[in-house]
């Protein structure tokens, strides 16, 4: 039976991750001194998300692709990424600067991890302090002069370097190097790929008491060695009771939907599913061509809820003033 499905988030504790989101979730282990992400949708092999309302609840994001295939993601997704979920999503706090790094694109990913790479866009939270990240390169360079900078500490001078602020994006293609710096929170939405090769991570001690590992040799391999014209940081503005653009790329097309009336979402056009990610506030949602007794799930704050591609009229009732992500994948 199909139904919107919502999944308990992976939580994950990192050196450099704080407090902030940790707040969000009741299931936070005990050990856990800092909470870095949370997958609020996760189809990655070790770390799948399960559901957590009506009859599904306790399966995996896999096993609901196992029985319903097309009828959860759409025809065309499914022709393409068959039983794989296409996306990754998290929310990510840092607390402290994360390591300096870059992704592959699909085709090196396939031929050297037997994965998909990882475009990636992050829309930002509010912080207690002024955020900040890297997003390409300042001027061009080369595999001799990122050595040297990796080596004398400087890399991060080679970096442009972005002031940004809740409700701000960054779109990061494949193959641009960057990293949150601290006191950064964002919600992630990423191709379903958990590949990052580090080029510099400021000589930390992971928690065996060792320096965390690069992947130098192949960051080489991947990198764009010049700045970056497709990495941008935009500042969408949000219409109130309407949806705003945030990125429409291949992989994904993310909207950002703000609302403190109830409104209808007409999904009949898209061959696709629709994921929700409760950035601000929060809601009900309703699947008004969805079975009586498990058509409606309330979400806020760091919570993900998954609308199945057969189900197409929902309903987004807030409580009080809300702010969803709305992401799904067209294929042309």
């Amino acid at each position: 039976m199909l139904y919107p499905f919502k999944f308990k988030a992976q939580l994950f504790h990192k050196i450099w991750g704080g407090q902030t989101i940790a707040k969000w979730y009741n299931h936070v282990p005990a050990d856990y001194e800092n909470v870095g992400e949370a997958w609020v949708m996760s189809d990655v092999e070790k770390y799948p998300t399960e559901v957590v309302n009506g009859s599904h609840a306790g399966d995996t994001l896999q096993d609901l692709l196992e029985v319903y295939m097309d009828e959860l993601v759409g025809e065309k997704v499914y022709d393409v990424y068959g039983n794989h979920f296409p996306l990754l999503l998290k929310f990510i706090d840092a607390a402290d600067d994360l390591s300096i790094q870059v992704h592959p694109d699909d085709d090196y990913a396939l031929e050297n991890e037997d994965s998909l790479g990882k475009d990636e866009l992050w829309y930002v939270l509010p912080s207690k302090r002024q955020a900040s990240i890297y997003l390409g390169w300042n001027q061009p360079m080369n595999a001799s002069l990122i050595h040297s900078a990796i080596i004398d500490g400087s890399l991060a001078d080679y970096l442009q370097a972005y002031n940004v602020n809740a409700g701000d994006t960054a779109y990061i293609p494949s193959g641009t190097v960057h990293a949150m710096r601290r006191d950064t929170i964002v919600a992630e939405i990423q191709e379903n790929s958990d590949i990052t090769y580090r080029l510099y991570d400021y000589n930390r001690v992971g928690n065996d008491g060792r320096m965390r590992p690069l992947k130098l040799d192949k960051a080489l391999e991947v990198v764009d060695y010049m700045p970056s014209e497709e990495a941008t940081v935009a500042h969408p503005q949000p219409m109130m009771n309407g949806v705003v653009n945030l990125a429409e790329k291949p992989c994904f097309t993310s909207n950002i939907l703000a609302f403190e009336q109830a409104i209808q979402r007409d999904y009949a056009p898209l061959d696709s599913f629709v994921a929700y990610m409760c950035v601000d506030g929060e809601c009900s949602v309703m699947a008004m061509d969805g079975d009586v007794e498990e058509s409606s799930v309330k979400m806020s704050v760091g919570e993900a809820v998954l609308i199945p591609a057969a189900l197409c009229d929902i309903r987004l009732t807030p409580n009080g003033k809300c702010k969803l992500l709305e992401i799904y994948v067209d294929i042309k």
